[in-house]
């Protein structure tokens, strides 16, 4: 017999997780499942950074040919893809293509500024209130360049930011040296993004899923859903490995799971897994002031207290998270071309993890116009960490039936047909 329930969510990473959060700040009852393990997945051992200057989506005019020619030198690229005749991955391909254009750019940044500033006040706010302890520092995020046509790039972006009231300071050589002590001397410039913030995502996300079983959440693991219970537009039933529910609503919030979670129920969610990998490991010599991104490389290097962290790399890999060597290698190669790293690093963890990237670049969140009591929190790439909480609290006042903060059309699934 299925077991009546209030919110189901589905899934118990970043976004699952702040959404159980609000919710049960509502005063809902909330129970979680999860494939795997709560706060273990995707955003546990990504870079940790908090990013509210990223308004651009990854969808943009002139990536496709960037991506073509950092494949020509697979040792160094930041990018790779799958080679694969499956028609759903075709299709994204497609859709991708054609969404890699200005239009897509304009469509998607005032959305994605309004999810990206809620996201990193509601961090600020969740943070100082529950008062965890996860290296969260308020510092920015600081681009540093090598070659002038990348710094020219990033001056661009910095002045994107400044039409659209984003904090982005642009640094020339000395100033970057001050800003930055770690960096090597041929660094010849940054764009320090003052109103991104960093934190450790592990330790952050365990503590989250600590604190929202004690305000009652159930919160179970390895539980993949293995089908539905459909009835006059509504999901009557969930059933799982471990239990079945009869939930009064459903959020469906498997990150790059979310297609395999959704099976049996009609819809069309074009998301594939872009994998990343990172390795974290004791403080070096000469720690970095605060959280940085290799321009020319894509690495993100993040301190976070006696443990350091380097992340990079995305892949079109479908549902493989195993870890390549040689990518984390060449994650650590790119990192010594920009910064002081000690000869020996003593490395604590490796890790790849997976990323639900949508064909346009945008997380795909609202009320599935098919099924009445679903709720759609999924597709957030690589954000899906820094736009948690302001994607709890949307999934919140959704479920409470309260107009949102803001405009979710843009992210309506229904917008890909």
């Amino acid at each position: 017999m299925a077991k009546k329930v209030d919110v189901l969510i589905i899934g118990g990473g970043s976004i699952g997780l702040h959404a159980a959060y609000y919710l049960l700040k509502a005063g809902r009852s909330v129970t979680v499942i999860d494939q795997a393990q709560v706060a273990a997945g995707s955003s546990s051992g990504n870079a940790g950074h908090i990013v509210p200057s990223h308004i651009v989506p990854l969808a943009a005019p002139g990536i496709i040919t960037t991506a073509i020619k950092w494949m020509l030198d697979p040792a160094r690229s930041p990018f790779g893809m799958r080679i694969s005749l499956d028609p759903a991955y075709l299709s994204w391909l497609l859709q991708f293509a054609a969404a890699c254009s200005e239009q897509n750019v304009q469509r998607a940044i005032p959305p994605l500024k309004s999810l990206g500033l809620l996201s990193a006040r509601n961090f600020a706010d969740l943070i100082a209130a529950e008062q965890f302890d996860c290296h969260y520092h308020q510092t920015g995020l600081l681009f540093l360049y090598k070659t002038e046509s990348a710094w020219q790039s990033g001056r661009h972006e910095a002045e994107l930011l400044h039409q659209h009231g984003l904090p982005a300071e642009v640094l020339d050589k000395p100033a970057v040296h001050q800003r930055e002590p770690a960096a090597l001397e041929d660094v010849i410039g940054g764009v320090h993004f003052t109103g991104d913030a960093s934190l450790n995502p592990a330790q952050y996300l365990q503590l989250l899923a600590q604190r929202v079983r004690q305000m009652g959440a159930n919160l179970q693991e390895n539980s993949p859903v293995t089908g539905y219970e459909l009835a006059n537009g509504k999901i009557r039933a969930v059933r799982s490995i471990l239990e079945d529910y009869e939930p009064a609503e459903v959020v469906l919030a498997a990150g790059a799971w979310s297609p395999l979670a959704a099976r049996g129920l009609g819809l069309h969610l074009p998301v594939q897994a872009a994998r990343g990998y990172s390795l974290t490991m004791q403080a070096i010599a000469t720690m970095p002031a605060q959280a940085l991104l290799l321009g020319e490389r894509r690495v993100a290097v993040t301190p976070m207290g006696e443990r350091l962290r380097f992340t990079g790399r995305l892949e079109l890999s479908g549902l493989n998270t195993s870890v390549n060597q040689r990518h984390i290698a060449g994650i650590e190669r790119a990192v010594r071309e920009y910064i002081r790293v000690d000869e020996q690093l003593t490395i604590t963890e490796t890790w790849a993890g997976l990323r639900p990237t949508t064909p346009d670049g945008m997380p795909i969140v609202g009320r599935s116009n098919r099924w009445s009591n679903l709720i759609l929190a999924t597709g957030h790439a690589m954000l899906g960490l820094s736009l948690g909480p302001g994607t709890g609290q949307v999934v919140t006042e959704l479920v409470k039936g309260q107009p949102p903060t803001f405009d979710l059309g843009p992210f309506r699934a229904e917008r890909f047909g």
